[in-house]
């Protein structure tokens, strides 16, 4: 294999990122986005000044239409395009949902064309031209794609993508189909393709390689890179867009996209999909700019670039540190002054000694833990504003309903609710009981552990938000909704404790 010579990436590039969550993301297993769902990512994607949207593949059928359709009735400034299989009739359908373009996508190695066409090199060349300027004689942008360009002969993919330019096409693109690839094949192809013309890349991450491989192509010389939200995709995935993103400005100085609209653009994806943000993905994920290891958050809190190679509002996030076997006693001080609790020196000592016994067995010490702790070692109990006095459900009828009672400052409340569930009912009472208290969000809610046998235990952490404070508490109880209930009580109190404002009456 021949190699080219090391490439370096000027901060003055102009590089685009073209997003196709909307058609790429949209094929990874179990996901199926709806028309809304569609508008609403396109409009993050707008938010966040992506230069291409693909929204969809006309040919899937007339729901898939509708929903590339109601992209376009946007009016982005993005172009907005239609992926194409290589055929006329897909463009006829493209063209039928206002699309300002189109990737036509044509077989690039001998396996595409021979294996799956089912023709011959020549055929592939001519038939490649005709649809090119089938598109382009109806004012469209394009793009041709040659799939599984990575395993083609260089020789051959050079001539294919030359009759593309030859034909009319807007630029071409490199695609790595299968993440079959590493830097230096895609940097050897794509430099060969950039001579010919404008040249985007299409990189997956079936090796780990996505950013790697899309990095070196801008290296070479492409100038569009495609992505995906959070790296959605077949298989695992293509490349992420927001990791592309950083990587271009963090470490090259080249500018593509409103970073600071990417947390907000990852949580959007992740809800309308389904599909979870791992705790340790890159810019996006829950840890990345959490901290819990003593020495990294005593050097956090002197210096906030000593252990972040880039501060967490870069790409809309903020700073969290965490509680656990590695906490130290900066931590745990930090924490309680977010919280406002005062402790001395000693105590602050004792607190952080108590957090790493309650992590060694295994708990993740949350707030409510953490503060439980504090009151114990300072002698300072802390006055409740809410507690729960009384929990009733049932779900043997046809609505599950559920009746609560509370001690609200001094006051008992009794109110009642019904919801899909008895979690849900007893949620609905809570809320009922405390009125326009109880305006707090739930953030997160799920169930930590269960224990087996005849003294099953269930543990239910819930994350509640209030004016931009958050509380996470864990109960541990031998019923669901107890713990439910018991965690989310729990949880408003202390939020409910931080307000200076005189507490409303219920029916306010």
């Amino acid at each position: 294999m021949t190699t080219t010579p090391e490439q370096t990436i000027a901060a003055d590039r102009t590089v685009r990122l073209l997003d196709t969550t909307l058609r790429d993301g949209e094929q990874a297993p179990g996901v199926s986005l709806s028309p809304d769902e569609k508008v609403e990512i396109a409009r993050g994607l707008e938010r966040a000044g992506v230069s291409v949207v693909e929204a969809g593949s006309a040919c899937t059928g007339a729901g898939e239409r509708q929903a590339i359709s109601r992209v376009t009735d946007l009016d982005l400034e993005a172009t907005v395009t239609s992926f194409c299989r290589g055929m006329a009739g897909d463009v006829d359908l493209a063209l039928d949902c206002d699309v300002d373009g189109v990737h036509v996508v044509v077989p690039a190695s001998d396996r595409h064309v021979e294996g799956k066409v089912g023709t011959s090199r020549e055929d592939n060349l001519a038939k490649t031209a005709d649809l090119v300027e089938y598109a382009t004689d109806h004012d469209l942008w394009v793009e041709v794609i040659g799939e599984d360009g990575s395993r083609a002969d260089l020789d051959y993919l050079e001539e294919l993508m030359g009759t593309a330019l030859d034909a009319g096409a807007d630029r071409t693109c490199f695609a790595d189909t299968v993440g079959h690839t590493g830097p230096e094949r895609t940097a050897e192809a794509v430099s060969r393709l950039a001579e010919l013309g404008p040249v985007s890349a299409h990189t997956h991450d079936d090796l780990g390689l996505g950013v790697a491989n899309a990095i070196s192509a801008v290296s070479a010389g492409a100038d569009l890179v495609h992505c995906t939200v959070n790296g959605l995709g077949e298989r695992a995935g293509n490349v992420a867009l927001e990791e592309v993103a950083i990587a271009l400005e963090h470490v090259y100085g080249v500018e593509t996209v409103a970073l600071e609209e990417l947390y907000d653009l990852a949580q959007r994806v992740s809800r309308a999909t389904g599909v979870p943000l791992p705790p340790n993905k890159a810019v996006v994920g829950e840890n990345a700019f959490t901290h819990e290891s003593g020495i990294h958050t005593d050097g956090t809190l002197k210096d906030d670039k000593m252990y972040e190679p880039y501060a967490p509002e870069t790409v809309g996030r903020e700073r969290r540190l965490a509680l656990g076997k590695h906490t130290g006693r900066a931590g745990v001080a930090a924490t309680l002054e977010e919280h406002g609790v005062e402790a001395s020196g000693d105590e602050v000592a004792e607190i952080a000694t108590r957090v790493t016994e309650l992590g060694d067995r295994g708990r993740r010490v949350t707030d409510a833990d953490l503060l439980a702790i504090a009151e114990d070692v300072t002698g300072d109990d802390r006055e409740r504003v809410v507690e729960l006095l009384d929990l009733t459900a049932t779900s043997g009828g046809a609505v599950p309903t559920a009746s609560i009672r509370l001690d609200v400052d001094g006051e008992e409340r009794v109110a009642s609710g019904t919801g899909s569930g008895p979690v849900d009912a007893a949620v609905s009472a809570v809320r009922e009981a405390l009125g326009s208290m109880a305006d707090a969000e739930l953030e997160s809610y799920h169930v930590d552990a269960v224990t087996g046998g005849t003294d099953a235990v269930v543990t239910v952490e819930v994350t509640m938000v209030r004016d931009d404070h958050s509380v996470t508490v864990a109960r541990s109880e031998a019923d669901i909704t107890r713990a439910s209930v018991e965690a989310m009580v729990d949880a408003l109190d202390r939020l409910l404790g931080h307000d200076t404002q005189p507490l409303a009456p219920a029916d306010d």
